[in-house]
């Protein structure tokens, strides 16, 4: 029996909640595949300035560096709006300090959700995308500047950050079904002409097999809704791939069923849901814990290379999403530790298949 070690920062508003619930799912897990994880938990965020001043408490990054992967519930809230330091600060050290630089986000549309989505069932039946979105350049992390009358952030992009992201899109196209749309703006942006060149020369030398479009990011937000089918990797930079992300993640009708991945070349990744930190209905249990679920997923098949396992628990929402169980968000009546517990209750009991949606391969 092989054992793990997992570090939860559960964070700031519905953080805790949803961490809890994944951690009880990687513990049925590791009962039912005989594996064993030890679970450390630390502060971050909003609940880390609270306790120590600072974001990103050492103990906090000694535990995320010593682990095989990092859990994160969420960070941020109106209680530390406008007070330095920010609890979106420890986000983005942690990801600077573990070296990940490619936020991963899929979006995929449950067939038994359709009717929840915001768009007619025409467009949105069968979407199944990802997005690759570089983490640690552009405008978040350039200079800033601030006077009295004037403000500036800095947009820095090397040709080394470009490859390395290319490189993880194009190969995740190659398992999925052969097609990169690469996200800029070249026609106004410096940094988005070199992004436009470094991709296509990339593409040129080592990824002819796999098709390359690029697509103005402004036009990538309309076409998104309007013909979100067409895509399948979608490439971009920091700021555009935080939007765009958000924009997919409503396709299927919450965005609490949404999951992402931040992956490095070495080292922990960092798995978290999409939703944020919600803190209008922290504490209440009516948070949806699914994308904090499917972060444990890309946590067993990215970070601890567990595929058959992340399959097992995929196969289990897609189950319970089935049988009509619902959270407030989805319409429906149960509570995120409801939810959590009936997920749970499948993946214990049901005989369970591989998935059957193409799967991302990492490394």
């Amino acid at each position: 029996m092989k054992t793990y070690a997992i570090a939860l920062l559960p964070g700031d508003g519905v953080g805790p909640e949803v961490t809890a619930v994944a951690r009880d799912v990687l513990r049925e897990v590791g009962d039912r595949f005989r594996h064993r994880f030890e679970f450390r938990t630390e502060l971050i965020g909003g609940a880390a300035i609270d306790t120590f001043g600072d974001p990103l408490p050492p103990q906090t990054l000694e535990a995320c560096r010593s682990a095989d992967a990092v859990f994160l519930g969420a960070v941020g809230g109106p209680k530390w709006d406008g007070a330095p330091p920010r609890p979106e600060q420890g986000l983005l050290g942690l990801r600077k300090a573990l070296g990940l630089f490619a936020n991963v986000r899929p979006t995929r549309v449950y067939s038994d959700l359709i009717d929840r989505s915001p768009l007619r069932r025409e467009i949105v039946e069968d979407v199944d995308l990802v997005i690759f979105r570089e983490l640690t350049g552009g405008a978040y992390f350039g200079e800033r500047k601030r006077g009295p009358t004037f403000a500036s952030d800095e947009c820095l992009y090397t040709t080394g950050e470009i490859e390395r992201i290319g490189h993880a899109a194009f190969a995740a196209a190659r398992a999925r079904r052969g097609k990169v749309t690469s996200v800029d703006k070249a026609n106004v942006l410096e940094t988005s002409r070199l992004w436009r060149e470094v991709i296509t020369k990339l593409h040129e030398r080592h990824y002819r097999d796999v098709q390359l479009e690029h697509a103005l990011v402004d036009s990538m937000a309309m076409q998104l809704i309007r013909q979100p089918r067409a895509y399948d990797v979608i490439l971009t930079e920091n700021m555009f791939g935080d939007i765009l992300s958000d924009e997919a993640s409503v396709l299927g009708g919450s965005i609490g069923l949404s999951p992402s991945a931040s992956l490095g070349a070495t080292g922990p990744g960092l798995f978290e849901p999409v939703h944020g930190s919600a803190p209008d209905i922290a504490g209440k249990d009516r948070c949806n814990p699914i994308g904090g679920i499917l972060s444990a997923a890309l946590l067993l098949r990215y970070g601890l290379r567990l595929h058959h396992e992340a399959d097992a628990v995929e196969v289990a929402v897609e189950a319970v999403i089935r049988s009509g169980e619902r959270t407030a968000d989805l319409g429906g009546q149960l509570g995120c530790r409801a939810m959590g517990e009936a997920i749970i209750d499948e993946l214990h009991s049901a005989d369970l298949p591989r998935a059957h949606h193409v799967q991302m391969h990492w490394g």
